[in-house]
């Protein structure tokens, strides 16, 4: 049934052979780390980054190289520096799209370029597509196998975002190569291996998969698009009433936005973090330090919430901001 619906946006078919099922997307980021780690490699992550990536990759034994995304270029990857990281140890490159934390959604030229950049390079794409189909600006959702001819992708994906069931643990890591490399070089092998020795979701919620995917009707994706694009114009418009805090791009997918801090105008706050714990403590909003997805002084702000929370809650921040602002 997974293998069916990813099938729908590619230019070729899927089978149930390359499809794995695992308890949720975190499952599927440790999953596909663990399969690449090895002595001396490493991985390139985007920075920021949703921060599993880089614990898992601590955990196995992967060096990081971070390569920046450019907010003023609707967080697109850095290209060039790509090619400067990698070198003959480097084992993938991390694509997350529609991007978390930023909001971002890749057009097909953006995909292309990268897919080209990676078989130069001769590494395969994990392509983080959680947020898959999440897409509300001017760009559709493109999915990066679609490419697969090109490079290798493992696509890792889940049900929690686009049905909105994150604590059923429903994940799944495919391998979208079509040319059969990652069989060639008995990649698929050493992955069913390693999927023998790990525990799966909930066997019921297994067998509900093929009628969720099959049978949810097309309104509820719209609405629960409505609601995202609604509370992300909510966000962005009430942040603007902020000095201190700015908007470099409007989301256009997923469910968070990167905020930078412009900590010169506020008092008594050193950086991030510690905005984030004073506004925690003295107006019961929670926000996300950028320094947790590696971006020291920038804010990750959620509007997956009901438009009525969401003003309240960027109200707060306001009164907030006001209280903590230097006076020249």
């Amino acid at each position: 049934a997974i293998a069916d619906y990813l099938s729908r946006d590619l230019p070729y078919k899927l089978s149930s052979d390359d499809v794995f099922i695992t308890s949720g997307c975190t499952q599927a980021i440790d999953v596909a780390l663990t399969m690449l780690a090895r002595p001396s490699a490493n991985i390139l992550l985007p920075r920021p980054c949703f921060p599993i990536y880089e614990l898992c990759a601590a955990f196995r034994g992967l060096e990081v190289r971070r390569f920046d995304l450019l907010p003023d270029k609707g967080w697109e990857v850095d290209r060039d520096a790509i090619e400067v990281l990698a070198d003959q140890n480097t084992v993938a490159l991390v694509i997350i799209n529609p991007g978390n934390p930023c909001g971002n959604v890749y057009s097909y030229q953006h995909l292309k370029e990268i897919a080209d950049i990676a078989e130069k390079l001769k590494i395969l794409v994990i392509a983080d597509e959680v947020y898959g189909h999440l897409a509300f600006g001017k760009n559709p959702f493109v999915p990066m196998g679609v490419f697969g001819s090109t490079v290798p992708v493992l696509t890792l994906g889940s049900l929690s975002k686009r049905w909105i069931v994150p604590g059923w643990r429903l994940g799944w890591f495919v391998t979208t190569d079509p040319s059969g490399k990652f069989i060639k070089t008995k990649v698929v092998e050493h992955i069913k291996k390693y999927f023998d020795i790990l525990g799966g979701p909930a066997t019921f919620i297994q067998a509900a998969v093929p009628y969720i995917l099959e049978q949810t009707d097309e309104v509820f994706f719209k609405k629960t698009i409505n609601i995202l694009k609604q509370a992300s114009e909510i966000c962005c418009d009430r942040i603007k009433e902020i000095p201190c805090i700015t908007c470099p791009h409007k989301p256009q997918g997923s469910m968070a936005v990167m905020m930078k801090l412009n900590l010169p105008l506020l008092d008594d706050i050193s950086d991030d973090i510690d905005f984030c714990f004073k506004l925690a403590k003295e107006e019961s909003v929670i926000i996300l330090p950028g320094t947790a997805v590696g971006l020291k002084d920038w804010l990750r702000i959620t509007f997956a919430a009901d438009p009525a929370s969401l003003e309240e809650a960027l109200v707060r921040v306001k009164s907030f901001c006001q209280r903590h602002t230097k006076f020249i």
